[in-house]
């Protein structure tokens, strides 16, 4: 769910590495003059940037946040500490730490190669700041934050939606002003809109110039009432941890703690079931399926498992992390860490028939395609149970975008406190691929519900026969 990428050589012999996070959508960034870098929008795991910046043998003079961010723990502050680095952020946020403040047409030179040029570009957050990159030719490229995205912008909402429409039309200025003092072919590097719950809409491409989100770009192609209209409307709900960022990163996040859980044994694993407490099986939705211990929650890491298990849990709820391997378990305390979760009330390795305390906890669960959904509302079941209620667990605009006429819709995310609105009978349970339909399956289980879990893809659905109602 990692990645470092070098970006094709811009202009004055820079370097600009991008990390992802693929499992929160987000980049962070390093760029170099082959000496001396700059880091922007870090996340919290900082020995992915100190290993970039060691096999480029670059020191880390500057590090930035864009913006005081609501989808994951900065790892700025800890960054700069580890580093004897720079942090700077906008001078108008309030933190409770020492930091370097930044405005709009502020430089901050790094070496005669490189300096970094500071513009408000308000939208995402009221004080949101992009950074331009300039060598000894001037600028190559800006990093955009959650201001201007690949096709799209960042969204407007995370202050609350009393400020929505405000910082909407902030946004569509910001994008405008970018237009303004960049040249068409400076490089966008934005931080968001790669599958981030910050993006106002679904963002395209994988990089991109400005002279291309001219042309593409509702924010540089609309006027500002048709953007801002187009951008309130395509809002949908967020994951309800980002309520918790803003306020460590404001404090000053401490530094992760990666340390191995305690060990469960199968009879501690069973209690801590029976109280009902997270025990969150990490292995593929496959594997799942075939056999699970009865009361675990599916969400595995070949998926967003970060973005929902934050989003469904109480926060500060006990966690337990079963993994095949301690390696497993490893990747989700270092993905969970980067949204604050870093206390866990145990992890176990195994397979579950080596967790199990007996074998009645054992289960598996059967799974369906949208073709065999079709035939089974047309009576032919194949052998499994007949569908008496069809669960949609996809988001509201998807759902509004197409559905089954006669699905039942609860957001996955709202699924653990609205189960007893699920009708009574047997669930086949569907999202948009399979894997939040296998979160919701686990739920549903445990609840003691009788389920069959469509693991396909939505897309598949009308033409398998699936009845559907698009929007019109």
């Amino acid at each position: 769910m990692t990645a470092v990428q070098q970006e094709e050589g811009p202009a004055g012999g820079l370097v600009v590495e991008v990390i992802e996070t693929s499992s929160l959508g987000d980049r962070s960034y390093l760029a170099s003059d082959g000496e001396v870098a700059v880091v922007v929008d870090p996340q919290r795991d900082v020995d992915r940037v100190i290993a970039v910046a060691g096999r480029l043998g670059v020191r880390i003079a500057l590090v930035l946040d864009t913006h005081v961010h609501n989808d994951y723990v900065s790892g700025a502050l800890e960054l700069a500490r580890l580093t004897g680095a720079e942090y700077g952020l906008a001078a108008a946020d309030e933190v409770r730490f020492d930091r370097r403040p930044l405005s709009d047409g502020d430089v901050v030179e790094l070496s005669a190669r490189m300096r970094v040029r500071v513009v408000a570009t308000p939208g995402h957050t009221f004080h949101h700041l992009s950074y331009v990159l300039e060598g000894q030719d001037g600028p190559v490229g800006v990093f955009t934050g959650g201001s201007l995205l690949f096709g799209t912008t960042g969204r407007t909402d995370l202050l609350g939606e009393q400020h929505s429409e405000e910082l909407a039309r902030h946004q569509h200025a910001s994008a405008q002003k970018l237009a303004a003092i960049l040249p068409d072919g400076a490089r966008i590097w934005p931080t968001h809109g790669f599958g981030s719950f910050c993006s106002a809409t679904q963002a395209s491409g994988d990089s991109a110039t400005l002279g291309e989100q001219k042309r593409t770009n509702p924010a540089l192609t609309l006027a500002e009432r048709d953007f801002v209209e187009q951008t309130l409307a395509g809002l949908d709900a967020y994951p309800a941890y980002y309520a918790h960022m803003g306020v460590q990163n404001t404090a000053g996040p401490q530094p992760i703690d990666l340390r191995e859980p305690v060990r469960a044994e199968p009879a501690e694993l069973r209690r801590r079931l029976e109280h009902g407490e997270w025990v969150v099986d990490l292995r593929s939705r496959k594997a799942y399926v075939v056999s699970h211990l009865a009361g675990t929650v599916s969400l595995g890491l070949d998926g967003p498992m970060v973005t929902w298990l934050g989003w469904m849990i109480d926060w500060g709820a006990p966690i337990t992390l079963l993994g095949e391997s301690r390696e497993q378990v490893a990747q989700a305390q270092r993905e969970l860490a980067r949204i604050g979760i870093d206390e866990f009330a145990a992890a176990a390795v195994g397979s579950p028939e080596e967790l199990a305390a007996d074998p009645g906890q054992l289960r598996s669960t059967p799974t369906a395609t949208f073709a065999d959904l079709a035939a089974a509302l047309r009576g032919d079941t194949g052998g499994l149970p007949a569908p008496e209620v069809v669960l949609d667990v996809r988001t509201n605009n998807e759902f509004a975008a197409s559905h089954i006429p006669t699905a039942v819709h609860i957001p996955l995310y709202a699924l653990k406190d609205r189960l007893a609105e699920v009708p009574a009978g047997v669930v086949w349970v569907h999202c948009g691929s399979g894997y939040r339909a296998t979160a919701a399956a686990s739920l549903l289980q445990a609840a003691g519900r009788e389920v069959v879990l469509i693991d396909d893809a939505f897309g598949a659905a009308a033409e398998a026969g699936v009845p559907m109602t698009d929007r019109t």
